[in-house]
């Protein structure tokens, strides 16, 4: 960011004309400027290059940022998205938020940095997690809801808190096994400032290039948000929830007798692929609904026309 004269500079390589945003009328971008060299610093006091605490912290937030289409109590994002557009998303939304994602979240992402740099907070984790006495962190945990309130909005924390496979977890849990002196495997990275390749946000570039490549694509007319309805939209997230869940349980139990093993197995594996099975359906549904193609939609799924119509037909559905 040039603080001088108030503009968020762009990636001159990504496939768009602005060079620049311009950020004059939202100080709280060139405030968190100012705030990132002291956390920079904190962070080369503990030991840590800053390019990496800034990676996580801008994993988590670009996360939320995603997210947050779905959170009908954000109010901050939209009102600085429609600022930086110069006041008009109007028939571009999904450039926009390609374009101005960075400086959108840049202010949440230095508080989380700074949050993730402090002692007291990961301590909360530490806590969440039972300390000496293991269990599930809790939706109402206390680093959770410290963060939410660091970040200006204190409804976040149960969100954040179930957003299992997220990158803010991932440091959680980073922070819990640093603290049990669990050993990672040889060949395996485990740190609290790694991020995962398929958790890291990608660039604007690569947003542009497949809003792109999606335009040309049956089904580009349609928004995925705004042509499926949100209670089909949940239900899907429900169902991989579930599924998750029972895959998870399933750790571990590979202990006792042949037939006990196999029973608690297959019953969770039999469990978890229903739910993955009612995922595919609700999805082809949803996607049909939105105007892709059925040839598509069925190649996407690895089915033929027929096994298609079939998966449907299970549902009380029927190929368009």
């Amino acid at each position: 960011m040039c603080v001088r004269h108030g503009w968020w500079l762009l990636d001159a390589d990504a496939d768009q004309a602005l060079e620049f945003l311009d950020v004059r009328g939202l100080p709280e971008i060139a405030a968190a400027q100012r705030r990132w060299v002291r956390v920079a610093r904190r962070a080369v006091r503990a030991g840590v290059g800053p390019g990496e605490v800034f990676a996580v912290a801008y994993a988590v937030v670009c996360r939320w940022w995603d997210l947050a289409l779905e959170w009908p109590d954000e109010r901050v994002w939209p009102a600085r998205l429609h600022a930086l557009a110069g006041g008009d998303t109007s028939g571009d939304l999904w450039r926009w938020r390609a374009v101005a994602r960075d400086a959108a979240v840049f202010p949440e992402a230095v508080e989380v940095a700074r949050a993730l740099l402090d002692p007291v907070m990961a301590e909360l984790v530490w806590q969440d997690s039972g300390a000496g006495r293991p269990r599930a962190l809790p939706a109402d945990g206390a680093f959770c809801r410290r963060l939410s309130e660091r970040v200006g909005r204190p409804w976040l924390g149960p969100l954040a808190a179930v957003d299992f496979g997220g990158p803010l977890i991932s440091w959680m849990g980073a922070v819990i096994r640093r603290r049990r002196g669990v050993a990672v495997p040889p060949g395996h990275r485990d740190g609290l400032w790694w991020v995962r390749r398929e958790l890291q946000p990608p660039s604007m570039a690569a947003q542009l290039r497949a809003l792109t490549e999606e335009a040309g694509r049956p089904g580009s007319g349609t928004v995925w948000r705004s042509a499926v309805a949100p209670e089909r939209r949940a239900l899907i997230t429900n169902l991989l929830d579930d599924a998750q869940e029972q895959l998870i349980q399933l750790r571990g139990v590979q202990r006792g007798s042949s037939a006990e093993v196999a029973e608690r197995l297959l019953q969770g594996l039999g469990c978890g692929i229903g739910r993955l099975q009612e995922a595919v359906r609700e999805t082809v549904g949803a996607a049909l609904e939105a105007g892709v193609r059925v040839e598509d939609v069925a190649a996407w799924a690895g089915l033929s026309p027929g096994e298609l119509a079939e998966v449907l037909g299970a549902g009380g559905g029927a190929v368009r």
